[in-house]
């Protein structure tokens, strides 16, 4: 996977792979650099004791050591696992128990886990150009390459296990969502430990040739049209709320060298869609995927998705939308979406978790769990997401595990996470609890124990929550009755 991915950087090892800009002088990477960091890595954790199939915890924050890490442990045969930095120490302690990995690489700040890995520190990379370069580990492209931490149905978070051909799936997202091709520069909004910048920020573009330009760390949405003109972006990617926070900062945006815009991660509204090509004259091409097969339904700048769908399913994938009996619907009937185990993106089941792996088998189908229906032409409308996932600027997150957190909470009581829209095309994630204690002290607690992004900012107590006979949590129900006087909101 390594290999191929910097094999068109290996032919043109002048040119530019990678610019970290912001508001001063960009940090710039050349193929040359790159691969050099990523081969010299491979190096450094081979020396570190580790061997081939070990396991490796990503503890590290916006800058170019995380693409070299995530690289350089691929290249030499090991098995890479990027987290998020804003995860606490509680929440990727309780991760690391379940991955036990044989080593943590991490930066300075991060939380790490209570777990008897080594710890590598990050500021060892800052030698990986000069190290020796590491032979590629190279191997059946069916075999585990890296894993992505992603919420369970049931509540808990999963590491996804991805095989080496993952990266050769992707290229059906070139022209099937990008446009993208080896002249272009494409920024991505997102962090480096995102498996959206991961993929569509860095993989992408050095498999073609081409330059990824990231924002540096703290740099603001404000900022980002000015970056986007400086560094002549060709193709900008972002989450919904990324445009939306752009917008709302600039009426006109004068991005002379963009061609397009590229959006996933949440449904993208039709009246910020609009917006974006009124200001800076430019479309966005929405993708729909998951970290079980990244996306594989979009739109493009060869075939636009019809207004009101996300898009066709790209060349190459085989998709279904299916009953509960797991038989195909008829055109325009909603169904449960479904793709082919032949794919060669979808993964190779959620780590130590064999029965939640077979439970979204149907026959030779992988459940995604979301409803859509599809047209006659085949475009795909997307009706919602399954087992009451939430959605957090992007992230997916289980209610189950924002619930099980909060409870710990002296005079919670019990609680309920649901998404609540707060405006037009907002939605945040809100608690509705029955206990005693104050919106501050359940704040306080969230601070501690959540990452930011799953921390509620609305809370209401109800006095019991609505079940039904079996005692099921009615979630539409809490949506449904809350208050429209404003609710605590620490936002």
């Amino acid at each position: 996977m390594a290999a191929h991915i910097l094999a068109a950087g290996a032919r043109s090892p002048d040119k530019l792979a990678m610019q970290i800009v912001g508001p001063g002088d960009a940090q710039s990477w050349s193929y040359a650099r790159l691969i050099a960091a990523v081969r010299g890595a491979g190096s450094i954790f081979l020396q570190a004791g580790l061997v081939s199939g070990d396991r490796v915890l990503l503890r590290l924050g916006n800058g170019p050591e995380f693409p070299v890490a995530f690289l350089g442990a691929i290249a030499a045969g090991l098995v890479p696992v990027p987290s998020s930095a804003q995860l606490t120490a509680p929440e990727i302690t309780k991760l690391a128990r379940d991955l036990d990995p044989a080593a943590v690489i991490a930066s300075d700040g991060v939380a790490l886990p209570d777990h008897r890995a080594k710890v590598i520190d990050a500021q060892a990379l800052n030698h990986a150009p000069d190290a020796p370069p590491c032979d590629y580990a190279m191997g059946d492209a069916n075999r585990l390459a890296y894993m992505i931490f992603t919420s369970g149905t049931g509540g808990q978070a999963r590491a996804v296990m991805h095989a080496h051909r993952a990266i050769w799936a992707r290229q059906m997202m070139y022209q099937g969502w990008y446009g993208l091709g080896e002249t272009d520069r494409l920024m991505h909004a997102g962090a480096f430990n995102w498996t959206y910048t991961l993929g569509t920020g860095l993989m992408d573009p050095w498999t073609v040739g081409a330059t990824a330009l990231i924002p540096a760390e703290g740099v603001a949405p404000r900022s980002l049209p000015q970056l986007m003109k400086r560094f002549d972006a060709t193709i900008f990617a972002a989450a919904p709320g990324i445009y939306r926070q752009i917008l709302k900062l600039h009426d006109h945006l004068d991005l002379p060298h963009l061609r397009h815009g590229l959006s996933a991660g949440e449904a993208m509204p039709d009246a910020l869609r609009a917006a974006w090509n009124a200001a800076s004259g430019t479309q966005i091409y929405e993708a729909l995927g998951m970290s079980e097969c990244s996306t594989f339904i979009s739109g493009s700048p060869a075939r636009p998705a019809p207004p009101g769908t996300t898009g066709y399913a790209q060349n190459g994938r085989h998709i279904a939308v299916l009953d509960s009996d797991g038989q195909p619907v008829a055109r325009g009937v909603p169904g449960m979406l479904a793709i082919h185990q032949s794919d060669p993106g979808l993964y190779l089941g959620y780590w130590n978790a064999p029965e939640e792996s077979a439970a979204r088998r149907m026959g030779d189908w992988f459940l995604t769990g979301d409803t859509v229906s599809m047209a006659q032409d085949g475009a795909i409308t997307y009706l919602g997401r399954g087992y009451d996932m939430l959605n957090a600027g992007g992230f997916r997150v289980s209610p189950l595990e924002i619930e099980a957190v909060m409870a710990e909470c002296p005079g919670a009581g019990e609680v309920a996470a649901v998404e609540i829209a707060v405006k037009q095309d907002v939605s945040v994630i809100a608690l509705a609890y029955t206990g005693s204690a104050t919106p501050d002290q359940l704040i306080a607690h969230a601070q501690t124990s959540l990452a930011r992004y799953k921390q509620p900012r609305l809370y209401r107590h109800f006095e019991s929550l609505p079940r039904n006979r079996n005692a099921k949590l009615l979630r539409k129900e809490i949506r449904a009755s809350w208050s429209k006087e404003r609710p605590h909101d620490p936002a």
